[in-house]
């Protein structure tokens, strides 16, 4: 099994070749993205009704699809009524997300399927999901009609009325009178907030008109195979969220951008509704040299070159988002975001990116130090080690070369240089870390523990394997912490759910991402007779689970300190797919803690001198409020349509903001923190070296980790008896998640 694909949730979590308009859907732009459609639509013609049919590749692939699932699905589903209901829902959901085309009539008379599509699945009869695209296509249209009659009006911008952000578990409209009413406030809310953005009205209406033929255009080059896959991976969808199919195009599509020398922008993206959003910003890619676009953005425009016209993306599909964002390298890709802080009703800005391919040393572990006074005053120094993913240069490895680049050997070399420095302790950084190789996450882990058990991989027939540290030698025996948020995920979790179960160190930051799942890659070409190309399926065959028995599926690793870092929890992770693996235990592994789990002793009075901090450190309290600004925001579900209260909106949230940046940046520029950016090895290669104000955040954060760590000693040597300097005793894993 390919461990990047087991443990790298933009490639092991991607959902391949889902909804059209709406997809939580992770992709890694700088590597690969896997397409609903394999082509750009922009070149490809309209696809006429009668050739919208299930072809006999189709129906063979639909047969291997659900023999695969049903006989080697981590989760076992019968593929029953039940499951038909569930499939036939989310399949509708995937064409209309919004509620916002088809009516409660069209919902009741799609109904007479909700009992058949598992019959016509085992069978390969696929013409229902045909049928209920083709009416979707009328819906389509009518509704692109009206909205292109309502840009011919004026519409008031001064009443009292409100847009529903979310309408996917709204009442389906009743008639067109309720569509036309949705559609009203629809196309006012998207002049608003052109307007918003200092568009003249000519510029406004030529926009709009475009954007929404553009959805009408795009829905009538769906082919037979766009169709086929969306259906398909309904199904697999109903049994979890990282099981899906690709269809030959996609599968080729896939192939090619694996092989290709691939520059992007260096981001990982979503698509969140209507909205393509930014999850997370990749070390030394383009976006991060550039440094201004940031985890939580909107992109809802992109232009090509450094100078020329923005196309409007508004309701895209995140694959041809992609292909518009990707391009040679060099070449300067502007995009037109709605940032993070500002939220949906917010100004838009346009920044310039120049695509470059992101090498394996600028992913590579970096260290840094820093220094802090414990509540003793005394000052402590500790080491930095940030390590952006779990690497091994594979190929290196393979041809028997000495010198190949892998984390732990990295780490260790940084280690080394690090206590040469007489550090008091050591931090291991894993904020946005996304995952890896899986024999990297074991061996890295062996560097802080003797030998013993790392992680536990159950497969779909139950049976368990142990992932072992084999190497009794501790590289490093000083105090240790893992700083951990939202993004932190797979082999992340793997790490920081050993360390804390090994009580070897403290956990801080934020509960992680939750991916604990694996996954495998089936051609299914190769078991077609002939030459079909069928394509391929992805499928959820095996999970994580930590040697104390709790899983990291879906709750992550919990921090031992909490501390705000991120404002996407409600908005990313595996918590929020309405279908993921539910969290479970296993009997726990015979492994030994560190030094009689002392340091879990400590917690409790950690946590209060932490809590002290947060209410009484300027910074702390500066960036706890632009969070939970931001998470106010990002909750928020309506909007007004009144353009006077969403411009003083606006202009009273840039104020706020001003006044807490500013703030922020005069208390970073009287810190010592400075080095923690500047000694960066890619700062001299930025177009504005200047630190942004997340920069400066992630900074304090990172002296707020210094300082717990720092606690941490202060309180084991004034609270606690000696420390031993290990423990005989084993224990085997408890079945309850720390």
């Amino acid at each position: 099994m390919n461990l990047f694909t087991r443990l790298h949730p933009a490639a092991a979590s991607i959902k391949y070749g889902l909804r059209p308009l709406k997809l939580l859907l992770t992709v890694l732009l700088l590597i690969t993205t896997v397409t609903a459609t394999a082509a750009t639509l922009a070149n490809i013609k309209l696809v006429d009704a009668k050739d919208l049919y299930p072809s006999a590749d189709e129906a063979l692939a639909a047969h291997f699809v659900v023999y695969f699932l049903r006989q080697g699905h981590y989760r076992k589903v019968p593929l029953d009524d039940a499951m038909s209901g569930k499939i036939l829902k989310r399949y509708i959901g995937a064409l209309d997300p919004s509620r916002s085309f088809f009516s409660a009539a069209d919902i009741r008379s799609f109904a007479r399927y909700r009992n058949s599509l598992d019959d016509a699945l085992k069978r390969g009869q696929l013409n229902p999901p045909f049928k209920i695209f083709k009416k979707f296509r009328k819906r389509v249209k009518q509704r692109v009609t009206y909205a292109l009659s309502l840009l011919q009006q004026n519409l008031p911008m001064d009443g009292t009325d409100t847009l529903l952000l979310d309408r996917s578990k709204a009442a389906w409209p009743n008639d067109a009178v309720a569509l036309d009413r949705i559609w009203r406030k629809r196309v006012i809310n998207d002049i608003i907030a052109l307007k918003l953005a200092d568009k003249k009205k000519k510029s406004i209406t030529e926009t709009l008109k475009k954007r929404y033929q553009r959805l009408q255009r795009r829905t009538f080059q769906l082919t037979r195979d766009d169709v086929f896959q969306l259906f398909i991976n309904s199904y697999t969808q109903s049994l979890e969220p990282h099981t899906g199919f690709l269809s030959p195009r996609s599968s080729e599509n896939f192939r090619i951008r694996m092989s290709l020398s691939l520059e992007g922008i260096g981001a990982v993206l979503a698509a969140d509704k209507d909205y393509t959003v930014v999850r997370r910003i990749v070390k030394g890619g383009a976006a991060d040299l550039g440094n201004e676009l940031h985890p939580g953005d909107r992109i809802i425009g992109v232009g090509q070159g450094p100078q020329g016209s923005i196309t409007d993306i508004i309701g895209w599909r995140l694959d041809d988002v992609v292909d518009k964002i990707r391009g040679p390298r060099n070449t300067v890709v502007r995009l037109e975001i709605l940032p993070a802080e500002t939220g949906l009703g917010g100004k838009s800005k346009t920044i310039a990116i120049t695509r470059d391919r992101i090498k394996l040393e600028e992913q590579a572990a970096q260290k840094s130090l820093i220094t802090v006074s414990d509540s003793s005053s005394e000052s402590k120094r500790f080491g930095v080690i940030t390590l952006p993913t779990f690497y091994l240069d594979f190929a290196a490895k393979a041809r028997g070369e000495k010198n190949y680049r892998s984390t732990t050997r990295d780490v260790s070399r940084l280690i080394r240089e690090l206590e040469r420095e007489a550090i008091d302790g050591l931090i291991i950084d894993l904020r946005g870390n996304s995952g890896g190789s899986l024999s990297e996450v074991t061996s890295l882990t062996g560097l802080f523990i003797p030998t013993g058990p790392v992680v536990q991989i159950r497969d779909a027939r139950g049976n368990i394997q142990v992932d072992n540290d084999p190497d009794a030698s501790i590289l490093y025996k000083g105090p240790l912490a893992v700083l951990v948020d939202h993004g932190s995920a797979s082999a992340s979790e793997i790490f920081a759910g050993a360390i804390q179960d090994y009580d070897r160190g403290i956990i801080i930051g934020e509960t992680s991402f939750g991916k604990g799942t694996v996954q495998n890659l089936i051609s299914l070409d190769r078991y077609a007779p002939g030459n079909h190309k069928l394509g391929q399926l992805k499928m959820t065959t095996a999970q994580f689970f930590r040697i104390d028995g709790g899983s990291t599926q879906l709750r992550g690793v919990e921090p031992d300190v909490r501390m705000p870092i991120t404002s996407s929890h409600s908005r990313f992770g595996e918590r929020t797919l309405d279908n993921a693996l539910p969290w479970i235990t296993i009997p726990g592994t015979r492994y030994q803690p560190w030094n009689d789990r002392l340091l879990a002793k400590t917690f409790p009075l950690i946590r209060q001198k932490h809590q002290q901090r947060m209410r009484s450190n300027p910074a702390l309290i500066l960036i706890s409020r632009e969070i939970a600004s931001i998470n106010t925001l990002n909750q928020q579900k309506t909007l007004s349509l009144s353009l006077q209260k969403r411009r003083q909106k606006m202009k009273q949230d840039e104020a706020e903001r001003k006044v807490r940046n500013e703030k922020l940046k005069k208390l970073f520029s009287a810190s010592n923190l400075k080095n923690l950016i500047t000694n960066d090895q890619l700062i001299n290669e930025r177009d504005n070296s200047a630190p942004t104000t997340p920069e400066i955040t992630a900074a304090f954060i990172l002296q707020e980790a210094a300082r717990t760590l720092s606690d941490s000693l202060f309180v084991a040597t004034s609270s606690l008896p000696a420390v031993a300097s290990q423990s005989n005793n084993q224990t085997s894993g408890n079945t309850v998640a720390q």
